[in-house]
């Protein structure tokens, strides 16, 4: 008996992998241009597929009051319902200090940068050990 994956198999899936990470890929382009478009301040993109399975990246970005931090989130949600990804759901929007826009592949966060500074997001989702002095 056989257990060897056909040819054809592996390369369908190896075709898969790629067009996720040319979509992962092009949404964080649409992202990170609505997030310049607004100015945004502090843009980090984070790959988190190797530590998560709910996204494969992670946008931070700082907003200068609650209603720059509105506008970049309305932004990022119209600029990429235009370029075709939906966002799942959008939550903050009513406080509006930490705004979270779920587009699947990825997951963007727009922050005052009081609640960044005190939420530290890039430490959290960090993929290696920072070195100790």
């Amino acid at each position: 008996m056989n257990l060897e994956p056909s040819p054809g198999a592996s390369n369908s899936h190896d075709l898969a992998m790629n067009t996720q990470k040319h979509d992962v890929q092009t949404c964080l382009k649409v992202v990170h241009e609505a997030l310049l478009d607004v100015k945004a301040k502090e843009i980090v993109e984070l790959d988190v597929s190797s530590i998560s399975n709910v996204s494969d990246a992670i946008v931070i970005a700082s907003g200068t009051s609650t209603r720059h931090v509105k506008s970049l989130a309305d932004n990022v949600a119209e600029e990429a319902r235009k370029a075709g990804f939906r966002p799942i759901g959008i939550e903050g929007e009513r406080d509006a200090e930490w705004i979270l826009v779920d587009l699947g592949m990825v997951v963007v966060h727009i922050m005052l940068p009081t609640a960044r500074k005190f939420y530290d997001l890039e430490s959290l989702w960090r993929t290696t050990p920072e070195s100790v002095a």
